[in-house]
Order: C-alpha cells, then structure tokens, then sequence
C-alpha cells in the first residue's frame, strides 16, 4: 500500500504520526462538529479523571480535539491529541470528558520505520530533534512495509520526503542502521572518473513545435536580445520519479520545488565541493540563504577562490566562495533545466553612438534599451513562437496584445527593425 499522508507530529521516542492525505476531508468535517458541539469553557466543577478517559481538550488556539488522558498527577494531565498524536500537559480546566466520538477511530496513524534501528536502540534526543524538524506538517509519501501485531501498535513502512528515502537519510546522518537501505545511493550519488567526482549533465526540457505558439516567462536577460526563458511558467516543474529497485520502483509525481525544499531541510549534510570542472552540477546558496541548483562556469578569483556559476532553473549568474557550493543530490538531476537560452528575432540594436552607456560585455546595446527591455518583459506573462532550433535557439517574442515586445524599444530609437 503506497500513500500520500501529512506528518502531524513526531513523538519524543521517535514515532512518526501520520494522517493518510485521503481523509482530511472526512477530518475537518468532524473539527467542525466538535467546534459545533462544544461552545463552553472546560470543565471547572471537581472531577474524578482517569488514565485512558476520552475527552475533548482545547487547544492553545482555542479550538477543540478530541484526546485521551495518557498520564495524571499534579495541576496538569498528560493528555494526547489523537488525531495529531501529539502529547501536551494539559490544565483540567481545558478538558472536558466525552464519549461522543469514541466510535470514530483516530485519523491519525502512529508509524516506525521499517527495518531501521537506532543507534542504542533507541532514538536520542539529536534524532528526534533532526525528524521534528525534518518532517512535521509536511506532506510525504508512505509505502507499507508490514501491520501491527495489534491494531494501536505502530505501522512498519518506508518513508520518503521530496524522493529521499527518510531511513537512507538518517543512516546517511548516523542516527541508526537500516538494514535495507537499498537507496542510500540515491543521497548523495556520483559517478567517479579517478579520483575526481563527475556528475551527468543537466537535461533540457522538451521543445514545443516550431511555429506553435507557447506561454513563457523571462527569468534573465543578458542583453535585448540574448534572453533566459522559462517554458509553461503555470505549471510547477515535475518529474516521473523512479527509483531503481528497492520499495520506491512505483513512480510518483514529486514537483521541483518540493524536491528543492527538502533538500534546503537536509543540506548540512551535503558535502562541499572540492574539485572543480566547468560544467559541473551543483548546488549554490543564493543571497536570500536558500540554496537552488546551478553549474559552474570558471574560476574568477585566486585569493580567495571565487567561482562563476550559472543557476539553470533562472538563468542568472553569481561569483560565490566556495563555502557557498554543495555536491547536488543524484535525484535533482533528473529535472529538466527550467531556463532555457533564446535569442529573439525581429529587431537588431541601433547605429552605434559612442556617447551613450554601453553594457560592457555586448556594447552594440545600451544600458537604456537593457534596462527598457526589462521593462518590457519583467514579471510578465508571454507568449513564444519558435523561429530556428540551430545554430541558436530563436524565437519571437509576444506581449498579451500578440505586439512583439521590442515595439517599445524601436518606438524609442533603441533598436531598428531586423526583417
């Protein structure tokens, strides 16, 4: 049985507790009929409780659960959240006993990782610091691997997160042995030529039919006419992820952003870069701290080294210390660029004029017509046309109106027409 499911909470043993994303529905519906059904305070009045009574508990945003007193003793209880997992010592002035809905099973479902055993036998408090952190409220992807012996045990399966196998990466990070860890391979992943780390290239995205007409974003402009396009910008880039043997061999649709997100979660764990080729794939921290997939260019500067790279999903460029590059996981590898080089067709710069700003690496065009294409294209929705897939990659490009975007530039004496 392969799932999609949202973790609503790790325990402090490690337990992992799960809701199957196919019954949200079903649980915000009795949310509401709890919400619906209590509308007092908790219950003020002396009351005998006992350990494993159900109740109702409200919650630091004053809404109501269903819970379990797990635990009693002093001011407050030990009480869980069945539906989330979750255990909180709880005031009995916020609680409130109730068999209305016992006869609904919890939604949520307690879950160990299959054939996976920490180091001590048990999970440290590192360990379950890392998967709180790693996984709570975020949508994941489980494959059963066996049933409890009893109906409230916990449920044997395989994990991943953004592809990655959860088991894999926590013996990646020493937190256990798994003893099916078919796919550790797939964390950090290189094919090796010597001594020297090699990775495959990145892949272009498929091309539309020449003459047919396509959405695009521009992601970067190196010039008026030298631009980086993103295809169908609607859409979040997916891939068909499948994994070579192993539980993970059914395909799954995972975008390139959830990959990237995960990845952001575990990069500490991703080694730095110590050989260099041009070309290479790698993973590059950005100046908003994030980390996003790149290849590199050449050495810029000696001392310290500094390295130009080329982020392949926008097209931009930076000059970054190597402390700022990461060996790229194997599965990033399998998206498609999202940038793609064109160059538009329809207009040519105007005649040379010595006495105005030229931009230093293509000074047939001026910082004006740069800066007023920008304006023609930043932040816009497009549309494309492809002219010529060789020598270069051409294409006009529209505005809404279907008016080629250079209009502007030549209405202004910053380009002439190129027929």
């Amino acid at each position: 049985k392969i799932f999609q499911a949202v973790v609503s909470c790790v325990g402090c043993d490690g337990t992992i507790y799960i809701i199957p994303k196919s019954l949200e529905a079903e649980l915000s519906k009795l949310m509401i009929e709890i919400q619906s059904d209590f509308k007092c305070l908790g219950l003020l009045e002396p009351y005998c409780w006992k350990k494993g009574e159900a109740c109702v508990v409200r919650g630091s945003d004053m809404m109501w659960y269903r819970g379990k007193v797990v635990a009693l003793g002093g001011s407050t209880f030990q009480v869980q959240y069945i539906d989330r997992g979750c255990i909180e010592r709880i005031p009995p002035c916020h609680l409130y006993p109730t068999t209305l809905y016992t006869g609904i099973p919890p939604f949520c479902i307690p879950c160990q990782l299959y054939k996976t055993v920490p180091i001590g036998n048990f999970w440290q408090q590192d360990a379950v610091d890392c998967l709180q952190e790693l996984l709570t409220n975020e949508e994941v992807e489980i494959h059963v691997q066996e049933l409890p012996d009893n109906p409230w045990g916990k449920l044997s399966v395989n994990l991943y997160f953004g592809g990655m196998s959860l088991s894999s990466f926590m013996a990646y990070k020493k937190f256990c042995v798994a003893e099916d860890c078919q796919d550790i391979v797939q964390l950090v992943r290189f094919l090796h030529e010597g001594d020297i780390p090699v990775l495959p290239s990145y892949t272009l995205p498929p091309l539309p039919v020449p003459g047919d007409t396509f959405p695009v974003r521009v992601t970067h402009l190196v010039s008026p006419k030298e631009v980086y396009i993103c295809l169908d910008p609607s859409k979040n880039l997916m891939k068909q992820s499948t994994t070579e043997g192993g539980a993970d061999g059914d395909s799954e649709l995972v975008s390139l952003d959830e990959a990237l997100k995960w990845c952001n979660k575990s990069v500490e764990s991703l080694p730095f870069l110590t050989h260099f080729q041009t070309e290479m794939p790698c993973l590059v921290e950005y100046q908003d701290g994030l980390w996003y997939r790149a290849k590199l260019l050449s050495v810029e500067e000696f001392d310290p080294v500094k390295i130009l790279v080329q982020f392949v999903d926008y097209g931009s460029f930076a000059v970054v210390p190597t402390g700022r590059l990461r060996h790229i996981p194997y599965h990033l590898l399998k998206y498609p660029v999202q940038a793609v080089r064109a160059l538009l067709a329809g207009f040519k710069p105007a005649l040379y004029d010595k006495n105005v700003e030229r931009i230093p690496y293509s000074p047939e065009w001026s910082v004006e017509a740069l800066w007023a294409m920008m304006e023609c294209v930043e932040g816009k929705q497009l549309s494309a046309s492809i002219l010529a897939l060789s020598p270069e990659f051409t294409i006009s490009l529209y505005e809404d109106n279907e008016n080629p975007v250079h209009t502007k530039l030549i209405e202004m004496g910053l380009a002439d027409l190129d027929v």
